[in-house]
């Protein structure tokens, strides 16, 4: 918990858990359905897939039950970040990076936040950029994507003609 708004030097430990299901967890996300947070994504880089739990009082990770989980090993084998878009408080996409192929890979979602309606449309590689990327970040709209790295200690920031379509991206900066 917070005392001061977005201020992590007020924080206090509420709540934990123990994922059992990767022994190397990389990244995390949550769903974000009318502001509440009744799924947690964790990436496995162990186990290379994303694991979804449905948390049973929002944003509380201790009531984290194990949901689903989802293998990305067909496109990386080092998976590392995740994304979800979030048209409308439902996510239709999902973006995996990681460090095995340097690319980001989309998945549509045919249901709402489940990983058993997701699967691989297409992917960007971004090698020139960038050979250990650690998370990936969208903006609002789609249209720009960000790449954060070890490998440059930078952030890449590249333009989507086509929003949330990764095969449309082009490097920026």
């Amino acid at each position: 918990t917070l005392t001061g708004a977005y201020c992590i030097g007020t924080a206090s430990l509420t709540s934990t858990f123990s994922m059992n299901q990767d022994a190397e967890p990389a990244a995390i996300a949550f769903s974000n359905w009318n502001g509440t947070g009744q799924k947690m994504f964790v990436v496995g880089h162990d186990g290379d897939e994303i694991n979804s739990y449905q948390l049973t009082t929002m944003w509380d990770v201790s009531t984290a039950v194990h949901y689903d989980t989802f293998d990305v090993s067909g496109q990386e084998t080092n998976p590392r970040g995740i994304f979800f878009s979030n048209w409308n408080g439902t996510a239709q996409k999902m973006f995996v990076v990681g460090t095995q192929a340097d690319e980001v890979n989309e998945y549509t979602l045919t249901t709402a936040w489940d990983l058993s309606s997701a699967f691989f449309v297409d992917s960007f590689i971004f090698t020139d950029q960038e050979s250990e990327p650690r998370d990936i970040w969208f903006d609002s709209s789609g249209k720009t994507m960000f790449i954060i790295g070890k490998t440059g200690d930078d952030v890449n920031v590249y333009r989507l003609s086509t929003p949330w379509d990764v095969s449309t991206a082009s490097f920026v900066s």
